[in-house]
């Protein structure tokens, strides 16, 4: 059997409620969709909250799953919904400037608009990077993630937050100043 077959396989055991089915796409997306979560969230604590709750949205929606594109991506866009969803949920104790915990921002210099060599960045680990994401405020950490990883424009972004197109646009070039900063102390 292919693995395409096994999936598939695995998919109608799910609709037909089979535990060993739902462990088994549980146990391959697993991985995955963590460093998904954790993109969009604080810590492991929040990421494996975001998680749970996106599998068992996967199963109780599984029969919506049409079969047309990437399994994979179809349990992404659950995974990324409900970060969506939870920033709109929350929004009201986001801002959009940095708390004392976070990177203090000015206003940016002629040192700050300059792009940085890449080679400085060659040795930062993925692990590094989900770090550095972290510490991004919730605010910007979303926009962030939607605007690299999910290739959302700011427009869609602005729809999808409940936010202005400005505030996208700002969000996003804190959000990687900051990164740029944290990544270089690297």
């Amino acid at each position: 059997m292919t693995d395409t077959q096994q999936l598939h396989a695995w998919i109608e055991g799910c609709l037909k409620g089979d535990r060993r089915s739902q462990q088994a796409i549980h146990k391959l997306y697993y991985g995955r969709m963590k460093v998904v979560c954790m993109r969009y969230t604080r810590d492991t604590d929040q990421a494996e909250d975001v998680l749970q709750e996106g599998f068992i949205k996967v199963f109780q929606q599984l029969e919506k799953y049409s079969g047309l594109g990437s399994f994979e991506g179809w349990v992404r866009r659950i995974m990324v919904n409900l970060a969506i969803d939870r920033f709109r949920k929350l929004k009201h104790d986001f801002v959009t400037v940095d708390d004392e915990r976070k990177l203090e921002l000015a206003q940016p210099s002629e040192e700050d608009e300059e792009e940085t060599d890449a080679s400085a960045y060659a040795d930062i680990t993925p692990e590094q990077i989900i770090d550095a994401m972290q510490q991004l405020t919730p605010a910007y950490r979303t926009v962030f993630n939607l605007y690299v990883y999910e290739d959302y424009n700011h427009q869609q972004i602005a729809e999808a937050l409940g936010i202005s197109v400005g505030t996208s646009k700002s969000n996003y070039a804190k959000a990687k100043k900051n990164m740029r900063k944290l990544l270089t102390k690297k």
